[in-house]
Order: C-alpha cells, then structure tokens, then sequence
C-alpha cells in the first residue's frame, strides 16, 4: 500500500463514511487540531518518562493518547459513517476528573493565575493544555455544523484541566518555583 494516494491533491478528504469533503471542513479542521495534541501528549510522555516521580503521570498519558485517537476518529465520521467509529469508553472523564482531584489534592491552593515556565516539561504540559483549548474550540464549531457527539466536547474541556494540574504537578515534582502572575 502506497502512503500517497494523491486523492487530496484538489483540497478534498474523505470522512468516516466516505463523505468527501473539503480539507477545510470544520470536522478535518477539529480531528486534525485532536491529532497535534497527540503528538503533542506523546512528546509530553516521552519528556516525563526518565522522572520515577511522574511514572503515573507517563502512564495516564499513554492512555490519553489512545482516547485522542478515539476522539479524532468521532470528529472524522462524515455521512455513512455513523456507528463505524468507536465511542469514547464510558469512563474517559471520569478518568480523567479522578486524575485531576488526586493532584490537586497533593498541590496548594492558588489565588493567582499560574504563568507557564520555569522548565521545559512544564511549559510542554502548558502547550498541551492550550492546543486542546484550541482542539476544543475545534469541535465546538464543527459540533455547531455537523452535531458532534457529546461525549468529545466534555472530553476535551476536561483534558485541558488535566494538562494545568499536570503542570502544576510536574512543578512540585520538579522543585521548580511556581511562577504567578502578579499584574
């Protein structure tokens, strides 16, 4: 099998379904945006993988990684699609949601807005968090289109919570001094 198929060379793609499309189609525009917070989370991963501190952390991103896919391919479905894309499992958020309390639990209280930096992992999960903003934003417009499914919009919204208190953690983790932001 050929990587190229030059089917793309006048600016269409096909959907799940094989609803051709243009490569600006707001659902191409959502399921690519998913597919760089993927490699994003992967490169993430692969930063925290050599701090025994954060080997949960690699785990529960690993796992991240596969939802992501999941979620690009939801975004993907186009007419004759429906029903021929996995559902994101039951408990994606919830995962997600109990992930978030356990480090927030072992974190201080902050009053201030958190300014990314102080390392580069740190700024790395700050990246992730605003590319699934975007990714979000993504979905929400192709969800204005197209009906997406819900499951994906509350994912998204809740992974980026995941990526700031992952940040967070990865700073205590780090012994790095959170930066506040102090107007």
């Amino acid at each position: 099998m050929k990587l190229y198929t030059t089917s793309g060379d006048k600016g269409l793609t096909s959907l799940i379904g094989g609803e051709r499309v243009p490569k600006i189609d707001s659902r191409v525009e959502a399921y690519g945006t998913v597919d760089e917070l993927a490699a994003f989370t992967s490169l993430l991963a692969d930063k925290l993988s050599g701090e025994n501190k954060l080997a949960k952390s690699v785990g529960e991103l690993r796992r991240v990684e596969s939802q992501l896919m999941t979620v690009a391919a939801l975004l993907a479905v186009g007419d004759g699609g429906e029903g021929k894309a996995a559902p994101l499992s039951a408990d994606a958020v919830l995962f997600l949601e109990q992930a978030i309390d356990r480090m927030q639990e072992r974190l201080p209280a902050i009053t201030k807005f958190t300014i990314p930096g102080g390392d580069e992992k740190i700024s790395l999960c700050h990246v992730c968090r605003t590319v699934c903003r975007r990714a979000e934003r993504a979905a929400l417009r192709a969800d204005a289109e197209h009906a997406v499914d819900h499951d994906v919009l509350v994912y998204l919204n809740r992974l980026s919570d995941y990526f700031y208190a992952l940040g967070r953690t990865v700073t205590s983790v780090l012994g790095v001094e959170e930066i506040l932001w102090i107007p």
